[in-house]
């Protein structure tokens, strides 16, 4: 036949419902043998080749995950989820994405949605308020990233290893006033022990510590320079490359060139637009493909939990 046959060709050809042709693709245990031979007759001779992407909608393929990230716009995370595409992908993989948005009610939705459809297993990126114990539920078909946990698999970064890179960074460069502008201790991750590692590194190194906290947003930056600036200071260390963007509209409006910025993300525009820039990649592309592997073997049968820390990438 010359045109591509439909899951209603089928059917028809076949003398059945739509239906009872989806039923056949998913292995439904409720067809008859007989309706069952008929309908894979039909399908063999006429050279049809279901769609993936149909299937993964209706939960029938084995080979379909689901990945849940926090925002669809996070350079980061679009980071991490590219290579993981690549990787599930590469294996066969049909990949159903979703956004949480950092809450914990949507995400458990998405779950639910996740477990109707049959998905083999998922990805989800974390974030302080996830309901790990849903999780539990997922226990050997699942991979935290972003986050550290017990319940499942998990690849969380080196956030206190991120901030150590850029202060040793500025340390070889002879600077010793460094501030710091990092995001509100409430998030354990990028704001808590990134603001640690600052604070533990400016003790060993018997330095007075200068900091402010905020929001993880470029205008948070912008806003928090003023608060941490002084004469004497030579450097700011940023939590992210986000708040980095901010810091430095800020230090150009007053015409401080003479102080160094850090970020955190490697973040290939804001180096392109500010080449003086040091950034610290945590590994996100790195992580994405690790959870994309770790998942799969989970699903192919290796056993128990595996927590792995992403190690820093210089750029």
């Amino acid at each position: 036949m010359s045109k591509k046959l439909t899951i209603l060709d089928i059917a028809k050809l076949s003398g059945v419902g739509k239906s009872t042709v989806s039923r056949v693709l998913t292995n439904d245990p409720k067809v008859k043998p007989e309706t069952r031979a008929k309908v894979e007759q039909v399908i063999r001779e006429s050279g049809y080749v279901p769609s993936k992407s149909a299937q993964a909608m209706r939960g029938g393929s084995q080979k379909v995950v689901g990945v849940i990230i926090s925002r669809l716009d996070s350079p980061s995370e679009n980071k991490a989820v590219s290579s993981m595409l690549a990787t599930l992908y590469a294996a066969s993989y049909d990949v159903v994405i979703m956004e949480s948005q950092f809450d914990r009610r949507k995400t458990n939705e998405h779950l639910d949605v996740l477990k109707r459809r049959n998905v083999d297993g998922v990805i989800i990126f974390g974030f302080n308020d996830l309901d790990v114990t849903t999780l539990a539920s997922w226990q050997g078909r699942s991979v935290v990233i972003a986050m550290d946990t017990d319940v499942v698999s998990s690849i969380n970064y080196d956030n206190r290893g991120v901030i150590v890179c850029a202060l040793e960074h500025l340390k070889t460069q002879s600077i010793d006033n460094i501030a710091f502008i990092g995001v509100d201790p409430s998030d354990k991750t990028t704001g808590l022990l990134r603001l640690n590692a600052y604070l533990d590194w400016c003790q060993q190194q018997q330095m007075t510590p200068c900091y402010q906290t905020g929001h993880l947003n470029r205008e948070s930056g912008y806003q928090l320079v003023d608060q941490v600036l002084t004469d004497q200071t030579q450097a700011i260390v940023c939590a992210s490359d986000t708040l980095a963007l901010g810091v430095i509209k800020r230090l150009q409006e007053l015409e401080r060139e003479d102080v160094a910025v850090t970020g955190v993300g490697g973040n290939e525009l804001l180096s392109f637009l500010f080449p003086n820039i040091y950034s610290i990649d945590p590994g996100y592309s790195q992580a994405g493909e690790r959870s994309a592997n770790l998942l799969i073997s989970h699903i192919n049968g290796e056993p128990g939990a595996t927590h792995i820390t992403q190690q820093p990438v210089e750029f």
